[in-house]
């Protein structure tokens, strides 16, 4: 049963909890604080009826989106791994009883699909310093989450949605959209935090897909768009020569190989990465030292 959100009018004011646990937000762990309640309710409904939900939250902080997650009545799971924080939420956790669980850990060494029972729902206010590193790690274990309501950096939101020919179309847009339906819902000032960040924030929600657009292995959907986003700006005859005959991918997969990697739909690179998987193609000695970018480089995400 949701609970009435004046019914816990007990609760001190968010920034009365930030000033007696001395909480600062600190520039190393990516905190900037949601105070806003009526911002952080509308994130909570954002996600659906989470009364027979486990939801999971990372970086919590004094606990202003947690609130708005208690209030809808079912578990809340938080993962937290600033330990001045912790005292706060639980406060707050006796406030609410027998619904919050406090993990202090570093996020990205916890393994989501563990906790809690299903329905399991990610709704988070990302630290932005790690937003993508986790989303990636996140993504590799979604059969066991049911849904995600996250609030990214806007510049890194955008690419999770973006389409070829766009700014922020990128590696990050083609793993996200190939397992996941993703629904832009709404833009966040920087008025609305403490302190404010430098740059706009926004709010998508994720929904994982029945099955994958394209059944293939993910380190294979890695491998091809790490390749062609690694030499985005070049003609993408030039990178492919990293999957293997780039004629024969271009022809394979119906490429103009004198396109760029932004201009090709997720479909198309996915086929390639389902060719490469299904006939385990790997670049000559040659081609590699030819196109060292394409292969030692660092992912672009």
């Amino acid at each position: 049963m949701t609970e009435d959100p004046d019914s816990r009018a007990e609760l001190p004011p968010l920034r009365d909890i930030i000033a007696r646990h001395g909480l600062d937000a600190r520039k190393a762990l990516g905190q900037h604080f949601l105070l806003d309640l009526n911002l952080t309710r509308r994130i909570a409904r954002a996600a659906g009826d989470l009364g027979r939900r486990t939801v999971i939250e990372v970086g919590p902080g004094p606990g202003g989106l947690t609130r708005a997650l208690l209030e809808q009545g079912g578990p809340v799971i938080v993962i937290e791994k600033d330990r001045r924080c912790v005292a706060a939420l639980e406060e707050l956790g006796a406030a609410f009883p027998g619904q919050l669980t406090i993990i202090e850990a570093d996020a990205l060494t916890v393994d989501m699909a563990t906790l809690g029972e299903r329905p399991r729902w990610i709704v988070s206010n990302l630290p932005y310093n790690i937003s993508t590193a986790l989303l990636l790690r996140w993504l590799h274990g979604l059969s066991g989450l049911d849904g995600l309501v996250l609030m990214f950096q806007k510049e890194v939101a955008d690419r999770l949605w973006a389409r070829p020919g766009l700014r922020g179309y990128s590696r990050l847009s083609v793993i996200t959209q190939w397992l996941c339906e993703v629904k832009p819902l709404f833009d966040v000032n920087p008025r609305a935090f403490t302190p404010p960040p430098k740059v706009n924030s926004a709010v998508v929600r994720l929904t994982p897909r029945p099955s994958p657009l394209v059944d293939v292995p993910i380190e294979a959907v890695e491998r091809a768009t790490a390749t062609l986003f690694g030499q985005r700006r070049k003609m993408v005859r030039a990178p492919l020569k990293a999957l293997g005959d780039p004629g024969a991918i271009c022809e394979a997969c119906d490429i103009d190989p004198t396109q760029r990697a932004e201009q090709l739909p997720v479909e198309t690179i996915l086929k390639v990465a389902a060719l490469i998987a299904g006939r385990g193609t790997t670049a000559s000695e040659d081609e590699r030292d030819a196109n060292p970018s394409t292969t030692d480089a660092p992912p672009q995400v």
